[in-house]
């Protein structure tokens, strides 16, 4: 079977980084089999398969199975055989399987180990990972300098941060000069059961800086299999997202390529991010967008879900800090 051309998955810029992102990235964590084994062969299928239909952008960190995510996604892209400047990677610092570690010292010695590991002279994104966790104003006095000293160095094109609750985006880019910050990964605030990250799209526009939206499905949640045992999410929006699928099951509906077009209806939002590590969930994944992209959502079905979770929207949970 013929591959289809690769521009046939949109493309949207990111920021005024200059970059552009496959509207559908690929979430290498499962490849450090945190979510159960994935071999070699499947990890290095899998990359493979994203490239050939369209995906450029490829997401990581170290802390994802202990390292092993990087060294894997490494395997798969040299393995695609060619010229670096035709995807786009990153990957974080800060977090590590043995704790979080934000000083400068630590985030320069991080990014020589994740370069050695994906085999590349640099990546296009570093982003400090999970800040909620580390000191926010170590993160704009140390950390986000010494990336700076990585960016002119030239391990680095770009400089990003991450993070569950939204106000920790607000207190960095309030507090750093404009244009440091290039780029925030956001997560499970952006689909069909948590809209909240769409208040904070004006205010990172104005900034110029780009957005991308990971775990479209929730951790789980918004899936016909349902989230992990330790999903942190209340019973109640449990038990909400349970009955949604359920409904969309019995309609001859999938919930997870629902809450994926959901996602990416926002062109706001440069890239929705979606760990992945099989071939069919790589198509699955890029067919979301393109059967999107040409017939549009489901807006009856995508209200009827909607209705089945209003009372629990928005409802989010605790990442280690309270939110004030």
């Amino acid at each position: 079977m013929a591959t289809p051309p690769r521009p046939n998955l949109e493309l949207r810029p990111l920021g005024n980084t200059g970059l552009k992102l496959s509207c559908v990235g690929f979430g290498a964590s499962p490849l450090g089999s945190v979510f159960g084994p994935v071999s070699e062969h499947d990890a290095i299928s899998s990359v493979r398969e994203a490239f050939d239909l369209g995906i450029n952008f490829f997401d990581t960190s170290p802390y994802y199975g202990g390292t092993l995510s990087e060294k894997m996604l490494g395997k798969g892209l040299k393995a695609l055989g060619v010229p670096r400047n035709e995807y786009i990677v990153s990957t974080k610092c800060g977090r590590y399987v043995e704790g979080f570690d934000f000083s400068a010292e630590r985030v320069t010695k991080s990014i020589d180990e994740s370069l050695a590991r994906l085999q590349l002279d640099y990546v296009d994104i570093l982003q400090c990972h999970d800040i909620e966790f580390g000191s926010l104003d170590q993160i704009v006095n140390e950390t986000i300098p010494a990336l700076q000293k990585l960016r002119e160095a030239g391990k680095i094109r770009f400089i990003g941060i991450t993070g569950l609750p939204l106000s920790v985006f607000t207190y960095v880019l309030d507090r750093v000069p404009p244009g440091t910050v290039d780029v925030i990964l956001s997560y499970c605030h952006y689909s069909v059961n948590d809209s909240t990250l769409v208040d904070l799209l004006p205010y990172l526009k104005s900034k110029g800086v780009g957005v991308i939206s990971a775990s479209p499905l929730a951790m789980g949640l918004l899936t016909e299999n349902g989230p992990p045992e330790w999903h942190p999410a209340s019973a109640e929006l449990k038990s909400a997202c349970q009955a949604a699928a359920a409904f969309c099951k019995a309609k001859g509906k999938n919930i997870s390529k629902l809450a994926m077009q959901y996602s990416l209806a926002n062109k706001d939002i440069s890239s929705v991010l979606v760990g992945m590590n099989s071939v069919r969930q790589v198509r699955e994944n890029v067919y979301a967008a393109t059967e999107l992209a040409t017939f549009g959502k489901d807006q009856e079905t995508l209200s009827e879900v909607e209705a089945i979770l209003s009372p629990v929207k928005n409802q989010t949970w605790s990442s280690g800090i309270q939110e004030s």
